[in-house]
């Protein structure tokens, strides 16, 4: 059995109509906007597994969950050529991490311009379960507002395995009780990835987290010392993020050496700020932050705008060898990437720059233009900020695919990602897996259409789908609900642009 979206939008809208409710009427049942409920009907608007239980509800339709019961699945037809403008949307790491620090204010905090994706969903399922308020203002706007006393042991465990956000809890609960627990943190399947970074920073703040029986047990202790000075393990982004959120509501002044300075740590920081927490070195590796006791603040935050999302619209650019417009790109976290495809020979036009809505992020609009490349001279590899993003990296793979040579990819960071990535050989890209750090990629490659399944990683799905628009001949993408945790209607964004990627439900029709 196959359900497309536009099939499940005719059956969305005819239940609708049946009880006589006008789009406004359901949209307020959903706590949406009635143009969301418009694109919904059209068939244009990714449904997450929260909205279809809501409009399952609603509508008092179980036939609803029961059509998209399998998985996800995209159908691109690949080989076409895009063109237009399309915008960067704000970032998910740093929406994670300011709805994880908004425990931190006992006022209410509102985000601006939030993805509604599902890596959201799951936090704000898992915010829900232990108090806190959550209402959708229009489309993407959120207010929260958590009650006086937080209830870690009513946590929603399911929601929480889902996500590797759930981390970022240690750090604002230790200051609301002695004893807590957590359950283990999910996420992307990019192999072994230690929390010990994580402990032994808190540590230093007074808390203790034994992992045993699924769950983090986590105590507080002493945390009366007026001055901390601690150096990280780890350059991690959650790793600084915790510290961060553990050292604001910790008197004091708290000293971060070795911290990260990337994009969504500085969305963390200037939010702290408009709360009202002294924090000197934003951007910097050495981080001061002077905590405070209490806050309590009504503030509202535009988060800043996603770099790994624009990388991945200039590379639908870049590998279908077309030309288009990506605007409000935040220049500060891509200037190593835009200097790597310097010298591979892409043609990229940048606006003059300007602020993004926080005030803050510097930003620029991109044209790429189609381009001869040719592989880069050295191996390719991430670097801690100002490096080259981790999270960009993936997509290297699929625009040295492109480029005429070999190249070498280095992701010394995870264990399987690489792994993931060889899947594109079934694409017909010529690539050797080194080891499981390392690949090797000899181009350019000749994209071929196929059926394929999705990685259980992110970004190198997202990979997959932009092979894919490059490739002669259909490809069915199977599975990628990991691709909707990260993106908000990333194929009806794509399609706006010349696209032409269908989502359904279970096997193919022609199946």
């Amino acid at each position: 059995m196959s359900a497309t979206s536009e099939s499940i939008g005719r059956m969305i809208r005819d239940a609708r109509s049946s009880r006589g409710w006008s789009q406004q009427r359901l949209a307020d049942e959903l706590g949406t906007v009635q143009s969301a409920v418009h694109r919904i009907e059209n068939g244009q608007q990714n449904l997450s597994l929260s909205m279809i239980g809501r409009l399952a509800e609603a509508l008092e339709m179980p036939l609803i969950q029961t059509v998209t019961e399998g998985t996800v699945n995209f159908e691109i037809e690949g080989g076409r050529k895009l063109s237009g403008e399309i915008d960067v949307r704000t970032s998910k790491n740093a929406a994670m991490a300011i709805l994880c620090a908004s425990l931190l204010n006992h006022g209410r905090t509102v985000l601006r311009g939030i993805a509604r994706i599902e890596e959201v969903d799951r936090i704000s399922e898992v915010l829900t379960s232990i108090g806190v308020s959550l209402t959708w203002i229009g489309d993407n706007d959120l207010e929260i507002k958590r009650p006086a006393h937080l209830t870690p042991q009513t946590i929603d465990s399911r929601a929480a395995r889902r996500t590797r956000s759930i981390l970022m809890l240690l750090g604002p609960l230790m200051h609301e009780f002695d004893q807590f627990r957590l359950p283990f943190s999910g996420g992307c399947d990019l192999g072994a990835r230690t929390v010990h970074p994580h402990m032994s920073a808190l540590s230093r703040m007074g808390l203790t987290v034994d992992a045993t029986e699924g769950h983090y047990h986590a105590t507080v202790g002493d945390r009366s010392v007026e001055h901390r000075s601690i150096t990280l393990i780890e350059r991690g982004d959650t790793v600084t993020e915790n510290a961060i959120m553990a050292a604001a509501r910790t008197p004091g002044v708290t000293t971060l050496r070795n911290a990260s300075g990337n994009y969504m740590v500085q969305d963390l920081c200037f939010y702290l700020q408009l709360l009202g927490v002294q924090i000197d070195g934003v951007g910097t590796t050495t981080l001061t932050i002077t905590g405070v006791d209490r806050i309590e603040a009504d503030v509202e935050y535009h988060i800043s705008e996603d770099p790994i999302e624009a990388m991945s619209l200039l590379t639908a650019g870049i590998v279908t060898r077309s030309e288009i417009t990506v605007r409000r790109c935040p220049i500060e976290f891509l200037e190593v990437e835009f200097a790597v495809l310097d010298e591979m020979g892409q043609e990229m036009r940048l606006s003059e720059e300007y602020r993004s809505r926080n005030g803050k992020t510097r930003l620029v609009d991109v044209t790429v233009v189609p381009s001869e490349l040719r592989a880069p001279l050295d191996k390719i590899h991430p670097m801690p900020f100002p490096g080259l993003n981790i999270d960009n990296l993936p997509f290297f793979a699929v625009i040295c695919a492109t480029a005429t040579g070999q190249s070498v990819i280095y992701d010394w960071v995870y264990d399987n990602r690489a792994i993931h990535l060889k899947k594109l050989s079934e694409f017909g890209a010529n690539i050797q897996l080194m080891d499981a750090h390392r690949l090797l990629i000899i181009g350019p490659t000749r994209w071929r259409g196929r059926r394929i399944e999705s990685p259980p990683a992110l970004r190198p799905a997202v990979c997959l789908l932009l092979a894919a628009l490059a490739a002669r001949g259909t490809t069915t993408l199977m599975d990628v609900y990991v691709i909707n945790r990260g993106y908000e209607d990333l194929p009806q964004r794509l399609n706006k642009l010349g696209a032409n990627i269908n989502t359904f439900w279970g096997e193919p029709a022609q199946a």
